[in-house]
C-alpha cells in the first residue's frame, strides 16, 4: 500500500459544569459551528454535532494525526473560549473536565448521526440510547 487509509469514526460526549444547562438554545448553533470550525482546522471531518443545554454529542472522522485527548480538549476549549468571551461575555459558562469517547463502525455512522440530529427530541420523550451518552455525571 503506497499510502495509509484511515477510517476511524468518533462520537465524543461532554457536559457542562455540574450539568447546569448552560448552554441556552439560542447560542448552540453558534458554539457547534465553532466546534465543528475547530474540527476542521484539526483535519478531523466533523459529520454531526448536536446535543441539549447540559451536554454535546460530536461525531467525526479522526485523522491518524490527531488523538482523541488533543481534539477533545481543543473543541472544548475553543467553544468554552467563544461562550465566555463572544456571546455571553463574563459569564460563569464551563464544559466539565471529562468526557466520553466511543469508537463505530462505518456503518453506523448514519444511525449515529441522525440520533445526535435530534437529540431535543430524544431527551424529551426519554428515547436516549444510555450506551451514547454521559449517564451519571
Amino acid at each position: 500500500m503506497r499510502s495509509a487509509r484511515i477510517s476511524v469514526f468518533l462520537q465524543l460526549v461532554w457536559s457542562t459544569w455540574d450539568r447546569l444547562p448552560l448552554l441556552e438554545e439560542q447560542w448552540a448553533r453558534d458554539v457547534y459551528r465553532v466546534i465543528g470550525a475547530k474540527c476542521a482546522e484539526l483535519r478531523a471531518a466533523p459529520i454531526a454535532i448536536g446535543g441539549i443545554e447540559d451536554h454535546v454529542h460530536l461525531l467525526v472522522a479522526l485523522p491518524a494525526t490527531l488523538c482523541i485527548a488533543d481534539l477533545a480538549g481543543q473543541v472544548k476549549g475553543a467553544s468554552a473560549h467563544f461562550m465566555t468571551h463572544q456571546l455571553a461575555p463574563g459569564s460563569s459558562f464551563r464544559w466539565q473536565g471529562a468526557y466520553a469517547a466511543f469508537s463505530l463502525a462505518a456503518a453506523d455512522v448514519p444511525r449515529v448521526s441522525a440520533y445526535i440530529a435530534r437529540q431535543r427530541e430524544h431527551h424529551a420523550a426519554g428515547t436516549v440510547m444510555a450506551q451514547w451518552e454521559m449517564e451519571g455525571e
